[in-house]
């Protein structure tokens, strides 16, 4: 039974969806999971019994372990925008809302509320066997995933995934999973344009902006509308591929952010290959890789913050729905100004007329 099939007829179950990947081998398991009509957490744990085990999202546990199996590959995505860093993970930093993970290649910002369902997983390709850990938040959407490289330390890989499996490893028993409310925009209220740019403007950290947009209670691109040319202005939306292309060629160090609900990853450094293939632009560097769909982007703004030293811009790129896709920022060191060349990049890029900008998305 084909894909399409399973889908229409009934929502499937494990056997089910473990004989559409058999019939699917080269789709993407994203892509056959939405095709089944289901999450990728219920495809992964299709699995157990047959290349997964269920592990636990134990964060003390599960980082202090990788940081013996030395190099791996780190991957946070989005719909729109995935992020992959290659490296070691160095150090951990606990904590109940917010966890970090600070090193050199592998950063992220995790929030350990939305890492709900784990699985050690792994997959023979005929060649190899390629192991993953990978992580999910309630809705069934991927939080992060974590995958072993040649240069891996499989003895402390393998320990550490028996130090997290669970004692229920049944099979054909899927996750219960719930709908994600979707994204809405949270628009000003009447009055609020005053406030929000005598408090914009009064700002030491870029840090502070959440403060700013939680105590106000709108989002960041009504904002960006509300705070005036001096601090916020709209881009088009080829300025994200323009950026690359520019920071790669003329050297410019940026820091790049993607995230979802349960992890923010970054990367930090220069870059330097940088491709199209269809409507994703690529970076594709040695301990850096880089996926974007452009054509998810609805529209961009360049937004300058005061920080310790001057104030620092990032462009950023939002889908349709006003929900942010990336970030980017010149590469800073704490109690520095911005560098210049990244400043002039931002500011160079080419603006657009808000109105403009709305007629030509709609």
């Amino acid at each position: 039974m084909k894909a399409e099939q399973i889908a229409a007829e009934t929502r499937p179950g494990a056997a089910d969806i473990r004989q559409a990947r058999e019939q699917n081998p080269k789709m993407r398991e994203r892509d056959l999971a939405r095709l089944l009509g289901i999450s990728e957490a219920e495809f992964v744990a299709s699995l157990v019994g047959h290349g997964a085990r269920r592990i636990a999202p134990d964060f003390e546990a599960l980082f202090s372990g990788l940081q013996r199996v030395g190099e791996v590959m780190a991957l946070t995505r989005n719909e729109s925008a995935v992020l992959e860093k290659i490296g070691p993970f160095e150090k951990f930093v606990n904590g109940k809302r917010a966890a970090l993970m600070l090193g050199e290649q592998i950063d992220t910002r995790m929030f350990p509320a939305n890492w709900v369902h784990g699985y050690a997983v792994e997959k023979d390709d005929g060649k190899d066997v390629r192991r993953s850990l990978q992580f999910f938040d309630a809705h069934g959407d991927a939080v992060q995933k974590i995958h072993a490289r040649p240069a891996t330390d499989l003895a402390a890989w393998t320990a550490l995934v028996e130090t997290l499996l669970l004692d229920d490893q049944t099979p054909d028993v899927l996750p219960d999973v719930t709908d994600a409310e979707p994204f809405t925009r949270k628009l000003p209220s009447d009055g609020v344009q005053e406030t929000l740019r005598e408090r914009w403007q009064g700002m030491t950290d870029p840090h502070q902006f959440h403060g700013l947009l939680k105590d106000l209670d709108i989002d960041r691109v009504s904002a960006f509308e509300l705070a005036g040319e001096a601090w916020a202005w709209p881009l088009d939306r080829g300025s994200v591929p323009a950026l690359l292309r520019l920071a790669a060629s003329e050297g410019i160090p940026i820091m790049c952010f993607v995230g979802n609900r349960g992890c923010i990853q970054i990367h930090s450094g220069a870059i330097s290959t940088v491709m199209d293939k269809g409507p994703w632009i690529n970076v594709m560097d040695p301990a850096f890789h880089l996926h974007l769909r452009t054509d998810h982007i609805y529209e961009v703004w360049a937004v300058r913050k005061p920080a310790d030293v001057g104030h620092v811009t990032s462009i950023e790129a939002y889908d349709s729905d006003g929900q942010q896709i990336i970030q980017f920022f010149g590469v800073r060191g704490e109690g520095n100004r911005e560098r210049a060349d990244w400043r002039g990049l931002a500011e160079n890029l080419p603006k657009l007329d808000r109105a403009i900008q709305l007629g030509a998305a709609e």
